[in-house]
């Protein structure tokens, strides 16, 4: 059979607003001489986000990394912080870089988020805090971790980097947990090139977080307490404004793109889908659990040869990285990592060539 001839596709390219659109507002900082520093871009980004997500808090920040980092460090937090091994490496190495050790509890073979029902046999005298991942957006059992929280005392921190523009029973799923870190950066369905945010849902310990971006200064450039570098710049501010115009037709499209794949796969037994609740969920992966890692690979291959390029997320397991944490056992992650992949979705795919892939894909039979 003949290759298919195109550019290459791959599993996502930012969305950006059109350039004309971000250059009216680069304008404004030429014209100020401000490029950084809390800057007028920056809180009125912070401003509209509060507004678009519904929001009573947020501190934006470099990236999501910085984040989580900022989010260990306002609650001074110190041993053992429970997390999923079904992440990327920025949720455990941030809670490493912040001198604490991260504790891995096994996920639900079906969200793919942690599993709270294991949870409370991982907590030692040493824990100190709950971080888990809202997993492609799927909200995890908050109800469950909360009453667990609660019990032992820990703070929680929500990973969640793929979790903007999703609600959770009449709220923003960012107003749920202590701080909810989340991302801006080019591959999530709101982008600021790098950047990321931190929501806090104490008041005070907004104030806080707000010090900690800026070196410890307060409103007053006073410094009142330690911190760091982790401001946004005036020009990644202006991105995500030039974005945010156009997030709800990125959604839109992000939607239209996996029930499009979804109406061509669903009939496939060797091919399955990570469960969750249609109206908690922005649809900005498409993720596919195949049968085996072998059939995997074979539909990594014959999409290659295509030129089109899928992605492992995330492989392999983090508690199998030695470099991050002695190994302990955590089957449904390990073997979860070895067959699950992400198609392409991004705002410029075509959606005619979302039946051209899932050919490819069902020729791996």
């Amino acid at each position: 059979m003949q290759k298919t001839t195109h550019k290459p596709i791959y599993v996502t390219t930012p969305s950006l607003a059109p350039l004309d659109e971000y250059t009216k507002i680069l304008k404004g900082i030429w014209e100020t001489g401000i490029v950084t520093h809390n800057g007028p871009l920056l809180q009125r980004l912070e401003a509209e986000l509060k507004e678009y997500l519904r929001l009573r808090n947020i501190v934006v920040v470099t990236n999501g990394t910085v984040a989580i980092q900022l989010a260990i460090k306002a609650f001074k937090l110190q041993g053992e912080i429970i997390t999923t091994p079904f992440s990327w490496i920025a949720t455990c190495s941030s809670i490493q870089w912040e001198g604490c050790q991260p504790v891995f509890v096994d996920v639900d073979p079906n969200t793919l988020n942690i599993d709270p029902a294991k949870i409370e046999a991982a907590i030692t005298h040493r824990t100190t805090a709950i971080l888990p991942v809202h997993v492609f957006s799927n909200p995890c059992d908050i109800e469950a971790i909360e009453t667990i929280a609660k019990k032992h005392n820990l703070k929680v921190i929500y990973d969640a980097a793929h979790a903007v523009c999703v609600d959770y029973k009449g709220r923003s799923l960012l107003e749920y947990g202590d701080i909810i870190a989340t991302s801006f950066h080019a591959t999530k369905i709101f982008n600021t090139g790098e950047g990321g945010a931190c929501i806090a849902t104490d008041d005070e310990v907004h104030k806080l977080l707000q010090r900690l971006r800026f070196f410890g200064h307060d409103d007053d450039k006073n410094i009142i307490g330690d911190g760091c570098n982790g401001k946004m710049t005036e020009i990644h501010a202006a991105l995500g404004l030039a974005n945010l115009p156009h997030l709800d037709g990125v959604q839109a499209k992000r939607k239209a793109i996996f029930e499009a794949y979804a109406q061509h796969l669903q009939d496939l037994d060797f091919i399955r889908f990570q469960q969750f609740d249609p109206n908690a969920y922005n649809y900005s992966y498409m993720p596919i659990i195949l049968d085996s890692e072998e059939r995997l690979l074979k539909v990594m291959n014959k999409l290659k040869e295509n030129n089109i390029y899928g992605r492992r997320y995330f492989y392999p397991s983090l508690n199998l990285v030695k470099a991050v944490a002695a190994y302990s056992p955590m089957p449904i992650s390990e073997d979860i990592a070895k067959r699950i992949m992400c198609l392409p979705s991004f705002n410029e795919l075509d959606l005619d060539m979302i039946p051209e892939i899932c050919r490819l894909v069902k020729e791996c039979v």
